[in-house]
């Protein structure tokens, strides 16, 4: 590598990727500290997972009106933007981006349709090295990864699956035109939270529905519904509260479990709180009882009363056994919200097929083959998940100190400091990454607290001249070590999820996500800042500083 320590790096900062977090990360670096900092998107315009997840019924599960920026960007957008739903659909939440990007100039330092495909650390120039598929290579003095927690396709490699001569699609790349289903035969591969989504709008256009379920889980009522004037008035009044709250809760909802457990408790008392939650729809059920994550028997009552609903609500007591999970604890696999999926099994062009016990043998020229049936369609949905928290990662190609790379030292699974850094990887920010609350927590609140803490970490080491940062060997086993025995309190190994990485084969099990809470966890961030970046390596290198 050529001696470049005496020529200052192409940009102060490269972020990869123009979802939500990328586009505050560039806002707060570019327009608050004044850097020379630039996007790198693969996609040709910003919108991140709401740019490519265009999939029938595709909408945020958290409200819209906090699935949002906060007074941490504008006070005057909270004012001016008013969402249409309760739960936005992908159009008004991608609309919502491209707003963003456009009052804020954002896209003049945004490159589009441009993919990283390595990143290398050059330790005598003090910079990253960041090659892009057109063949440019730009130089940074760090760089930021932006690039969400589900945005890597998981597609499994099912035996003769190129050999179908139908129409194949994956959620998460979803046709920008669209597809009409009018009169087609579809099967549908998966019953996650894309699946609960899309199958009761493709339902409504198909001649019939193969829903091929391996695992069946506990979907909550989500009680979408047009916002009203009324509605929008109030939330406006309270933004201030509001946004407070989210930052101080356990999921970055303005609301958190009250101090009771579910066993202290009368049956018809806990009856009466569990129907409140689920008519009032959202995640309000996961937070009625403080102990459902880490207590089995509490958890097993909320886990029957779901069960209770799916007997409700579907008439067939077989497909109803089939749809009610028994194999894992409720919320120890994301849970997804539901808006007549359930009902959806009601239909008689609806068709559910368990893939547990007799899993799927072949795709076929003309379908799906499960033991020994063919099921002909013309269309085949793969609603088959992400690799989520580490591939998009992974597919970066980082090299970092002494030629290691990511995947290398992940090996036996993510090791990092907070989830915002990792040792051997100097001046690397990871927003929103594993073994920090990301996935477990309302995504806008969690990506916001990430930001501003990078964006004062940089304007710290800027007060002083200081240009390397790194976590000491000390801190990031630290915080392993913590993340590790708080995620292991609680139900969610018992569960084969994403969470636990237990979709992909090969990947290695453990708790991606940091399980401790949004306000635990960012008082240990802010702590570790007012200590002068405790349990971090700085040092002024000599290379050309920053403008």
């Amino acid at each position: 590598m050529t001696d470049t320590r005496n020529d200052g790096p192409d940009l102060d900062a490269l972020i990869v990727g123009a979802g939500f977090s990328g586009l505050y990360m560039l806002h707060r670096l570019r327009d608050t500290l004044g850097m020379r900092a630039q996007v790198v998107e693969s996609a040709d315009d910003v919108g991140g997972t709401w740019y490519w997840n265009r999939y029938p019924g595709a909408r945020c599960d958290s409200e819209s009106y906090f699935y949002s920026f906060s007074d941490r960007l504008s006070q005057e957008l909270l004012q001016e933007w008013t969402w249409s739903e309760r739960f936005a659909g992908q159009p008004e939440i991608l609309s919502y981006l491209q707003h963003v990007a456009q009052r804020y100039d954002l896209r003049r330092d945004i490159r589009f349709s441009t993919t990283v495909t390595a990143a290398t650390w050059d330790g005598e120039g003090n910079r990253w090295h960041v090659e892009t598929g057109d063949g440019a290579t730009t130089t940074a003095r760090h760089l930021v990864t932006a690039v969400g927690c589900l945005s890597t396709t998981n597609l499994p490699d099912f035996p003769g699956r190129d050999s179908f001569r139908g129409e194949s699609y994956h959620t998460g790349r979803w046709p920008h035109e669209g597809v009409d289903f009018t009169g087609k035969r579809v099967a549908v591969i998966g019953t996650g939270a894309t699946s609960v989504q899309a199958v009761p709008e493709i339902a409504e256009q198909a001649a019939h529905v193969v829903v091929l379920q391996r695992t069946p889980n506990y979907d909550i009522s989500g009680g979408n519904r047009p916002m009203s004037e009324e509605d929008a008035r109030e939330i406006k009044d309270n933004y201030a509260d509001i946004w407070a709250r989210t930052r101080e809760t356990g999921f970055g909802f303005p609301y958190d479990a009250p101090d009771r457990t579910a066993l202290s408790v009368s049956d018809q008392e806990r009856q009466e709180i569990f129907e409140e939650a689920w008519a009032r729809g959202g995640f309000r059920l996961g937070t009625t009882f403080n102990d459902l994550l880490i207590d089995a028997d509490a958890n097993a009552t909320a886990a029957e009363f779901l069960r209770s609903k799916i007997r409700e609500k579907v008439r067939d007591p077989e497909v109803a056994a089939m749809l009610s999970p028994t194999d894992h604890p409720f919320f120890t696999k994301r849970p997804p919200l539901e808006n007549g999926y359930y009902d959806t099994f009601n239909r008689d062009n609806v068709t559910l097929v368990d893939v547990r016990s007799t899993p799927i043998e072949a795709i076929t020229e003309n379908g799906v083959r499960v033991d020994g049936t063919d099921y002909e369609v013309d269309a085949i949905v793969y609603a088959t998940g992400f690799d989520a928290m580490t591939g998009t990662l992974f597919r970066l190609n980082i090299t970092g100190r002494d030629g290691v790379g990511l995947t290398e030292k992940w090996t036996d699974g993510p090791r990092t400091y907070m989830g915002l850094t990792t040792r051997g990887f100097p001046n690397l920010f990871m927003i929103t990454g594993p073994q920090s609350p990301s996935v477990m927590s309302n995504m806008p609140v969690s990506i916001e607290q990430h930001v501003d803490w990078v964006t004062d970490c940089l304007r710290w080491m800027n007060e002083r001249g200081l240009d390397r940062i790194e976590p000491t060997a000390e801190a990031e086993d630290g915080w392993v070590e913590h993340h590790t025995a708080v995620g292991n309190m609680t139900l969610l190994p018992q569960a084969d999820s994403w969470w636990m990485g237990a979709n992909i084969p090969g990947k290695q099990r453990s708790v991606y996500p940091y399980m401790g809470g949004v306000g635990v966890y960012r008082g240990l961030c802010d702590e570790v800042a007012a200590k002068g970046y405790e349990g971090f390596e700085t040092a002024t290198t000599g290379a050309a500083s920053m403008a």
